[in-house]
């Protein structure tokens, strides 16, 4: 396990997808409250005053011009996190909440927010003990940030809401019971705090931050279910030779490419036919997965360098900053919170990944057809007929694929006005980050699909040669959790295993040829 600290300094996205995974512990850097206390001496001396400003001495949103009593303060900041936990659905899966924890934290940390050291401190308390706030999925318009999903992560700081403690139910128990048992005392907010827990677009960060590392993981895995399909499929890689890649240069083509004479070379599959004519060329899905697979990767690059941004920004409101002369701080409303970097990179996303599935099905589809699959049997069944062999399996890729076209429709071209008018323009970056891990499920599902079909293919192929090194890798790697299915028997299983494995196939792979850009 890697530690990291927390200095209020941005992390990488390796770094949050270990955090969420449970492969680095956080602490916080011995010099973090100092770096936090001139902005929150802002925030302090500006109650002192009773000075007007944004949701610290007045209401939030459309009421913004409400200016509320000094009495009141402390009550505002709690009732605005009971009021903003508004969420709906099924609670959002372990890993994002861990990895939302340490975003947050990390926001607050960075000096701009105006809050004490003790609510970072809190959440990296609740990090280290896998106490995990119960977020409902639904309920952000992506404006100023994901306001009801942190506010239901905020609520346990100050003993309300609920916790699922390590092993627990997934709906959790009330926060303060959880916080008794393991010796955490809740939080009374001050002015501003409530406030800046619920400012953000860290949710959208956490799930953006693990669809880009899911989504690279993906595109490797194409390129290995590719390569064992040309092998089936008696195909060539002369198409993916570099002579012809580097006259179209796009760094994703050309890591594709590179991929597939590496995955493919010392094929004895390959060589048998060589020379034959028993086709001029391949289809496009064979011929053309450089350009399509690459395609994907550059796009996922372009989310990546979104994110990278993002997680080292200051996404809060309103925030302390020098003063214009350099003589001291002042408080300032910002927009930062809106969400339309990250919604459109995830809408990108989700399209580079959908294609993924969409060329791999095609891929799927000539293994089953005598027409096109060179000689094998009708669905991959020595007996086809008595036998239907892996017919549904390619309805099922079809079907997925088909769901993602629905779901790729693009999120960040809707917007629609809340908070009184107040905000007139949202981002619906929530929904395309979720809409984006429903694509990326689909798309492992379409790649186990055509592992399956492929390696079906490889074992019916056996009598003209064998596979080359690395694909013989990957082949055994799958023959050693599924059996070749000569006589009919149930797909799922067969479908699930595959989907746990493709990261291990990968690894197989890799072990041969080196590792896989």
């Amino acid at each position: 396990m890697r530690d990291l600290q927390l200095t209020g300094d941005g992390f990488s996205i390796e770094d949050v997808v270990d955090v969420a995974h449970r492969r680095a512990r956080v602490s916080l850097a011995p010099d973090l409250g100092a770096r936090m206390a001139d902005a929150r001496r802002v925030v302090t001396d500006a109650v002192s005053r009773k000075d007007v400003v944004y949701g610290v001495t007045t209401g939030f949103g459309a009421l913004a011009d409400t200016t509320i009593g000094s009495d009141d303060l402390a009550k505002l900041q709690v009732g605005l996190l009971r009021s903003h936990a508004a969420g709906v659905g099924e609670p959002l899966a372990a890993p994002v909440v861990r990895a939302l924890l340490l975003l947050r934290a990390r926001t607050l940390s960075a000096g701009y927010s105006g809050v004490r050291l003790d609510l970072p401190a809190m959440f990296l308390s609740l990090l280290e003990h896998d106490l995990l706030p119960v977020i409902p999925c639904k309920g952000s318009v992506g404006a100023s940030g994901d306001l009801a999903q942190l506010a239901h992560l905020a609520l346990p700081l100050i003993g309300e809401g609920r916790l699922r403690a390590p092993g627990g139910d997934p709906a959790g128990r009330p926060a303060a019971e959880v916080l008794s048992e393991y010796g955490l005392t809740p939080i009374e907010l001050e002015p501003k705090e409530g406030l800046s827990l619920i400012n953000g677009t860290e949710p959208m960060q956490a799930m953006l931050a693990l669809a880009i590392v899911e989504a690279e993981a993906l595109c490797r895995a194409a390129d290995v279910a590719c390569a064992v399909s040309v092998e089936a499929l008696f195909g060539t890689d002369r198409a993916y030779d570099a002579r012809v890649q580097v006259i179209r240069p796009h760094p994703g083509q050309l890591d594709s490419a590179a991929n597939l004479r590496a995955l493919l070379a010392g094929s004895p599959l390959l060589a048998s036919h060589r020379d034959s004519d028993h086709a001029v060329q391949d289809s496009y899905a064979l011929r053309c997965a450089p350009q399509v697979h690459g395609s994907a990767r550059d796009l996922i690059a372009h989310c990546r360098r979104v994110l990278t941004i993002e997680l080292s920004s200051i996404v809060d409101n309103p925030v302390v900053v020098a003063a214009v002369d350099g003589d001291g701080f002042e408080v300032m409303s910002t927009g930062n919170f809106h969400g339309q970097p990250i919604a459109f990179a995830a809408d990108a996303l989700a399209m580079a990944v959908a294609e993924l599935a969409s060329i791999s099905e095609r891929r799927v589809y000539r293994m089953l057809d005598p027409a096109t699959s060179r000689g094998l049997p009708p669905f991959l069944a020595p007996d086809a007929g008595t036998n239907s062999g892996f017919m549904l399996a390619q309805y099922t890729a079809a079907s997925v694929v088909s769901e993602n076209k629905v779901l790729c429709h693009p999120a960040s071209v809707d917007s629609i006005v809340t908070s009184g008018n107040q905000e007139d323009h949202v981002s619906m970056g929530w929904h395309a980050v979720r809409k984006a891990h429903e694509v990326l499920d689909n798309v492992r599902t379409v790649l186990a699909i055509e592992v399956l079909c492929a390696a079906q293919g490889l074992d019916l192929r056996a009598s003209v040669a064998g596979p080359g090194p690395a694909t013989d890798a990957v082949f055994a790697r799958v023959r050693r959790d599924v059996a070749p299915m000569m006589v009919d028997r149930e797909m799922a299983p067969q479908i699930e295993a595959v989907r746990d494995m493709l990261d291990d196939l990968v690894a197989e792979a890799a072990a041969v040829i080196g590792s896989l850009a």
